[in-house]
């Protein structure tokens, strides 16, 4: 599993960061970035977050 975001899309309401914070954080710009990429014990919260991001700017590649 490969974890990005659209971060030009992102709108910064923090759902992924506060729902996945191991993957997932805030950058210098106050975008959402990824800091790592899942291991398979994250990758059901990542899903969950690209599932749930308001703006559906996370992308998963299988």
């Amino acid at each position: 599993m490969k974890v990005s975001i659209e971060r030009s899309g992102c709108i910064s309401c923090g759902f992924c960061v506060g729902s996945c914070p191991e993957v997932f954080a805030f950058g210098c710009d106050e975008k959402a970035t990824v800091v790592r990429q899942p291991d398979a014990s994250l990758e059901e919260e990542a899903r969950n977050c690209a599932d749930g991001c308001p703006v559906s700017v996370i992308r998963i590649e299988d």
